[in-house]
This record gives structure tokens, sequence and C-alpha cells, in this order.
């Protein structure tokens, strides 16, 4: 037995991280794939039971993994960002929440034919659009900064506000239904808000004043965190039913906008989480259906799905921010934008489990019915909401700038050379001759410590997605690629190889702590210093048919560098030391290069400013 539970609960960790990597290299949505990997493992193949394998601690588990993605989603909300949007948000949580609940409802007992009782209890459900489907969405889509911080908050806020209207709902059903409705049902409101206040603020309050005194060490300040974040949930839930998960958003909002202690780290650490719990939730509740609940994909079913997304959304978002100043577009695309997830699968099982139990009628149509909406919403949002991102223009252009760290001339050259073929650059540097030199030549620059917190908060990064690390100093650019890699990914991080100096003296300052190497591990800060002394140029060349980068790179030898290709996607491949860029006709090859040198000669090159002939 205790070998069937270590192989399903690897099965579940390996599919969840297996379904994650699978969308990143097929740019599929992530919740997509593990929807399907769930679905697959569970009632498909039979390999996965949740239930057999985590028996009565499934339910605690999801609870406390729901809590732990709250917190992290509460952490990403600004106050400043909610001043430019609150208005919006306020609007959508109350006027949308109250649309949504009414019109849902509607839409299930005329349309799925539930009892009134669980076809309200369904709408409240269905209140929420979850953090766990949103945020990944948001990461793939990249829509811009107005309407993605709106389903960022709305997201993550109105979360707790619909576990707190399902709660009222069920303690309603349970006290007789909606015709012995009496006063206890506005204290359940009450006491839930209450609760998840105070004892949000209480773990909030904690944990500031033990990183403030510096109680806790370092190394246990994550754990220490993920603690008291479970306790407060623990807690609140103890004194009123899914209080908790407005505790821990509270908790999360509360230490995210204080500037007295750093969370940045444990912001981290919660990010890393989430991906592993988001990953494990979704492969366990979606295995959990049975192959009889994929009978209710049916035609009523598809007829209500209809009506979530053409009826009940569009008029929720179009109420909710009438007047507002967001754009038509902007408008439209929240309408189009209304995933459900892992809260409202969570909820719905507790209280369908429940509602059985006390012979409601309906109530086992619960669970299955909120994961066809899940489904469904989650696969045509997700497959849709690139292309109707790109269709209302609200979705923000690949990124495919470079930071120039270090403004020196020959890195000024190149910065210039890339501006002209029209990619968004920007030089930084802490001298400042160095920066009035860039901004002489129309750069845009920052002037300060680039590994600085103020620099994070300052610079903006539309539009760039690399850095090119280029100082004469080795561990600055390691430590500035080090920094970077959390906002451009890893492999979208350069720098220059280590001098002769720093590799003499033992220099911790490594390739595996590091940026990608460009070039070569020859062509360090000084080798090109000398290379571009005189005489120097930098070059453009089309590539032709009879191009071949290995021939080329020869000729080169110790009088060129090929720098990057730029593709006719307008893409900048670095030439680095672990993967030279590939190269296709038409493309641009920039090199730096003696003058005595010709590079195109017989090498299939052209001089950038004349046109390929037509190719048959």
């Amino acid at each position: 037995m205790d070998e069937h539970i270590l192989v399903g609960l690897s099965a579940v960790v390996a599919l969840g991280i297996s379904a994650q990597w699978f969308a990143w290299r097929t740019k599929l949505p992530a919740i997509l794939v593990l929807l399907i990997f769930g679905i697959v493992a569970g009632p498909v193949t039979g390999w996965i039971n949740p239930d057999e394998l985590l028996g009565d601690i499934l339910s605690p588990f999801v609870s406390f993994s729901v809590a732990i993605i709250l917190f992290e989603g509460g952490l990403s909300l600004r106050m400043a960002e909610f001043r430019k949007i609150g208005g919006v948000v306020i609007k959508l949580i109350t006027v949308g929440i109250a649309i949504t609940w009414f019109l849902a409802a509607l839409a299930a007992y005329y349309i799925l034919g539930l009892s009134i009782e669980i076809a309200v209890l369904f709408g409240a459900i269905l209140i929420v659009t979850g953090p766990t489907v949103i945020i990944p969405l948001l990461r793939q889509v990249r829509p811009t900064e107005t309407a993605g911080s709106v389903l960022k908050w709305e997201g993550i806020v109105n979360d707790p506000i619909g576990a707190m209207m399902a709660v009222l709902v069920f303690e309603i059903i349970m006290a007789g239904g909606f015709t012995n409705m009496d006063g206890s049902s506005a204290l359940v409101i009450v006491t839930t808000i209450v609760d998840g206040s105070f004892f949000g603020a209480l773990g909030a309050g904690i944990l500031y004043i033990m990183l403030k005194k510096h109680w806790i060490p370092d190394f246990l300040q994550n754990p220490v965190t993920l603690m008291l974040v479970i306790a407060a949930f623990t807690a609140s839930n103890l004194l009123q039913h899914e209080s908790g998960l407005l505790a821990v958003t509270i908790m999360g909002i509360l230490l995210a906008n204080q500037k007295s202690v750093r969370v940045k780290h444990i912001i981290e650490f919660k990010e890393n989480l989430q991906v592993l719990l988001i990953s494990a939730l979704f492969i366990l509740l979606a295995s959990r259906l049975q192959v009889s609940d994929l009978a209710y994909f049916n035609l009523q079913s598809g007829l209500f799905i209809v009506a979530l997304m053409l009826v009940v959304r569009p008029v929720s978002i179009y109420v909710a921010t009438w007047g507002s100043k967001l754009s038509l577009q902007e408008k439209t695309f929240l309408a189009w934008m209304a995933p459900r997830g892992i809260v409202a699968a969570a909820i719905s099982a507790i209280f369908a489990l429940r509602l059985e139990q006390e012979g409601f009628a309906d109530a086992q149509k619960l669970v299955p019915y909120t994961f066809v909406v899940i489904i469904a919403t989650v696969t045509v949002y997700g497959l849709s909401a690139n292309p109707v991102a790109r269709l209302l223009k609200v979705a923000k252009p690949q990124p495919k700038g470079v930071l120039f760290l270090g403004a020196h001339s020959w890195s000024l050259d190149l910065a210039c050379q890339l501006q002209e073929l029209g990619l968004k650059v920007m030089v930084a540097d802490s001298n400042w001759e160095n920066i009035s030199k860039a901004r002489k030549r129309n750069l845009e620059t920052y002037y300060g410590n680039i590994l600085s917190e103020y620099a994070m908060d300052e610079i903006n990064f539309d539009g760039i997605g690399k850095l090119f690390a280029l100082t004469p100093n080795d561990e600055v650019n390691a430590l500035a690629s080090i920094r970077f890699s959390e906002i451009f990914g890893s492999s979208n991080v350069f720098q220059l190889p280590q001098s002769a100096l720093s590799i003499h003296k033992e220099s911790e300052t490594t390739e595996a702590l590091g940026g990608r190497i460009l070039f070569s591990n020859e062509w360090n800060h000084s080798a090109i210093e000398d290379l571009m002394a005189n005489p120097n140029q930098l070059a453009l060349y089309r590539i032709t048919d009879g191009f071949n980068l290995k021939n080329f790179t020869q000729k080169l030898g110790k009088n060129g560098i090929i720098v990057a290709v730029l593709n006719g996607d307008d893409n900048l491949l670095a030439n680095s030391l672990d993967n030279p860029p590939t190269t296709q006709l038409g493309d641009l090859i920039i090199i730096f290069h003696r003058v005595e040198i010709d590079p195109s000669d017989d090498l299939g090159l052209i001089p950038y400013s004349m046109q390929l002939e037509p190719t048959v």
C-alpha cells in the first residue's frame, strides 16, 4: 500500500511538471495541458485515483494549497496599481459579481434544470474567476497594463468573495431554504469578513514584527512565512467556514504594501511553490472525475457555457465598467476573459458532499457541471486569449529589445545600430560621462546602479527582452545577469567572458553563476577593446545562398566577431558560446571586424544596404 501511494504521488508531481514543460514547448496554455493530462490519468486510464491515494487528507490538501496560492496572489497586489484602477475593480467585485451570480443562477435553473437552491449555489460558485488560471494566462498573453491589472485584481479578490457567497447560500440551504431566511444569513457574511480581516492582519503583523526585529534567520524566513499563512487560514476557518481565503489574501496584500521590511525573497519562493501546487491540484482534481461524469458534456451544458460566455460575462463587464476610462477594446477583452479554476472546483466538491449526505436533489451534479465549466472556459479562453488580445490590440508586443549594461564606445555603436534597425534599446551605466555620450547619440539611458531596488522600480522594461552585460567588471556582469534572469529569463541574459585577470585570480564569478557567455571565451572586454581600437568597424551584411557560418567564423579568426543575427521576424539571436545563432537567407549578420578584412569575400554576404534579388 505504501508503495502504491508513493508511486501515485510521484506520478502526480511528474505529470504536473511534465504538463508545464510541454505547455512551454508547444506554447499551449499550461492549464489546458494540465487538465488533459489529469483526465487521461484519471477517468480515461484509471492510473491515478486521488480519493484512494490521499483519502481524507485530499480536501485539507486542496484547501491549504488554495490558501498558499491566494496568499501569493495577494503579495502581487500593489496599492499603487489599485489607485489607478480601483474604481473599476470595486465595481467588478460588487455590481459585476451581483450580475454574474443572478444571471448564472438563472441559466443554471432554466438551461441545466437544477433545483432553485442548487442553481443559486452554483451561481455563487461561478463568481470566482481564479488566480490559478488568470495569472498563467496573463503571463502568456501580456495584455496592456490596465487590462492586465484589472484582471489580476478581479481574479484574486473575487475568490474569497465568491467563497463567502457560496458559504452564505450553503448555510441558507442547510437552515431550510430561502423561504426560511432570517438574520443569521447576514451574520454569516459579517462573521466571514471580520474573521478573515482579523486573522489576515494578525498573521501579517506577526510576520512583519519578526522580520523587522530579525527574529528569524534568513534560511527560516520562507518556512516561517508558510507556517503563519497556514495558521491564519486554519484559525479563521475554524471560526467561520471559508473565511480563511479572505484571511490569506489580506495577509498577502498587507505584507506586499509595507515598505519597512524586504519580502521579495518570500514572493520568489511563493511563486516557485505556486507552480508546483497548481500543477498538482489540477492533476488531482481532474483525475477525480469519473467516466460517467463525461456524460455531462452534452448539448444542455454546451448551451449553458455559451450563455455564460456570451451573455453573463459580457453583461456583467459592460455594466460594471460603464463610465470608466477603459477603452472599448479593453472592456471587450475583459468580457472575454473569465476562466474558472481550482477554487471553484474545491468549493463545489466540499459543498456537494455535504448536500448529498443531507439528501438534496441535484447536489451530485455540482462537481461534474463545475468541471464542465472549468474545462470549457479554460480551453476556449486559453486557446483564444492571444488571438483576441492581438485582434483588439490590447496585447503588448513580444519584447525584442536589449538592455545594455556598459556605455563605452563599441557598445554604443552596437546599441545605435540596433535602434536604427527598429529594436528598442536602453543603455545603463554608473559613469556619468558614458551616459552623456549615450544621450548625445539619442539613446534611452539609465544613470545609476542597475543592481539597486530603485532601478527595478524606475526602469520601464516594456519592449525589452534581453540583457547584454558588457562592463569590464566581471562581478558586476555576473550579478546583473543573475538579477535580470528573473525578469527576462536565463536564456535571454548574456555577459562577456571573464577577463584573464579574473581567471588567474580564480574568481568566484563563474559561468554557472552568471549569464550566457557572448562570442567565445577569448573575446573578453579587453580583447574587444583592442579589436575596436584602430582601425575598427561595425558592419551589417545580408545573408545569401552561399553563406556558411563555420567558414565565415574561420575567415574572421582573431580579426572579427560575429555579434548577432537579426532574422526575418526581427528577433535578435545573440552569438553565445553555448548556442551560436542559426541563419537563413535574408537574415542580417552583425559583426565587429578590422577594416582590412573583407567579410563578404565570396562567403555569401552582401552589404546591408543592398537588397536581395528575388528568389525563384
